[in-house]
């Protein structure tokens, strides 16, 4: 028992200490970027998710998208273009919007480090510019913030490789089971390689994934003693976000800044829409949360979502998902004032992002099974920096938080610390 408190006190210990240095490195591009580079690079398991991320992108079949999801990823210079020549002036009358507009609660604003100006526009590479650039490379940034799914370097890449297998998977589900027929035309379960009759747009089920986590490389940086920033929650007040009725539609800042760069780069609106609808189906009365994001989204570029096609008015004045490709035809918002046009994409697209429900606790547990075995490799962690920089950040990089969360349900404490010594052997710990 005494052993197991000394833990958790640690654990404590390392954890605040992260908070208190994020607070301070936010203003500045993180400065344990390079370091997440670095150890990044060197993971093969970083590494072969980040192939296989690339290698998804050439399968996208519209020029035009597939173009702009190559130049923000695999371009090391590529500009950051909804912040483009933005001055400090112009990034304040944003959150002024944002704020008069009911998209940031005000008190959230005041408790994050560096005020909303901070959470709504992360710092870049040459700030101010009309090419600002990523503060770090899409394989050295986490998956969340620390300790949440994903929170190593190089998380981001396999999170995202996680989430485009479960949306191809399940949209060839949907092809599977809904766009099967027999030779009479009547409706079968098919087998996995009978063509379907159903279109499920394949550009959507591939690039949405990818794009929407793209901000995390902005969102998450790396301070020097291996934590990472914080993130504005925003989107919503908390309080009225439902046209004016209770409802809380806030939501992770690297969502909406995602969307403001596909906005910015001319994406289709059936993308956008995908897009936003990540963390949230607009179906089940949810349509105002995505409504809201895309609101947000849309003053951060200075684009009028109604004309650009991303939103449209009821006859009730309200903005609503619009009607695209054939539903047009027929808008059901106009039937129904609670009814959403939806495209089976945005759902899609919202349930291959729920792997968090499992990664994230992996996080949690892992990180204390590893603080338990810290010592034996010859790492204390009260000693933040050197324990997050030199111990929990490349066992987690190399093996990952969830391959270490299964081998100890199976083999138990022993398994993850086998898994542990392979990182010595090979000279990495």
């Amino acid at each position: 028992m005494k052993r197991r408190l000394k833990v958790v006190v640690c654990l404590t210990v390392a954890f605040s200490g992260a908070g208190l240095s994020s607070a301070h490195a936010q203003p500045q591009p993180g400065p344990g970027n390079e370091e997440a580079i670095r150890l990044a690079s060197a993971s093969p398991l970083v590494r072969s998710a980040e192939r296989f991320v690339l290698r998804q992108i050439e399968h996208i079949r519209n020029a035009a998208l597939r173009g702009a999801t190559q130049d923000a990823l695999a371009n090391p210079r590529t500009c950051v273009l909804h912040r483009a020549s933005m001055s400090e002036a112009m990034k304040a009358a944003i959150v002024k919007q944002l704020l008069a507009e009911g998209l940031i609660a005000p008190a959230d604003a005041d408790a994050f480090p560096g005020g909303a100006i901070a959470g709504v526009f992360p710092p870049l590479l040459e700030e101010g510019s009309a090419c600002p650039r990523l503060p770090q490379t899409f394989f050295s940034a986490p998956g969340s913030v620390y300790g949440g799914h994903h929170s190593y370097p190089g998380g981001l890449a396999i999170h995202e490789t996680f989430n485009e297998l479960s949306d191809l998977q399940l949209a060839a589900g949907y092809r599977r089971v809904y766009g099967s027929t027999r030779r009479d035309g009547l409706p079968v379960v098919g087998r996995p390689d009978e063509r379907s009759d159903i279109d499920i747009d394949e550009d959507i089920i591939v690039a949405a994934p990818i794009w929407h986590d793209w901000a995390k490389i902005i969102v998450f940086q790396w301070n020097s003693n291996g934590s990472e920033f914080p993130e504005l929650n925003f989107g919503g007040n908390g309080q009225t976000d439902a046209y004016g009725e209770s409802g809380d539609s806030r939501t992770g800042g690297h969502h909406i800044i995602g969307v403001a760069e596909t906005m910015v780069r001319g994406l289709s609106p059936d993308f956008i829409i995908a897009q936003a609808s990540a963390h949230s189906t607009p179906t089940s009365g949810n349509e105002y949360k995505v409504v809201n994001w895309i609101r947000a989204a849309a003053i951060m570029t200075g684009l009028d979502p109604v004309k650009q096609g991303y939103l449209r008015r009821d006859s009730a004045n309200r903005l609503r998902l619009p009607a695209v490709r054939q539903l047009a035809s027929l808008d059901l918002n106009e039937l129904s004032p609670t009814q959403t046009n939806v495209l089976a994409e945005y759902v899609l697209h919202n349930i291959s992002d729920s792997d968090f429900t499992l990664t994230g606790p992996s996080v949690t547990i892992v990180q204390f099974l590893l603080a338990n075995i810290a010592a034996e490799f010859g790492y204390d962690p009260a000693e933040t920096s050197r324990y997050n920089r030199q111990f929990r950040n490349p066992a987690l990089t190399y093996l990952s938080a969830e391959r270490l969360l299964i081998i100890y349900g199976e083999r138990g404490i022993d398994g993850v610390r086998n898994e542990v010594r392979k990182l010595r052997r090979h000279g990495i710990l």
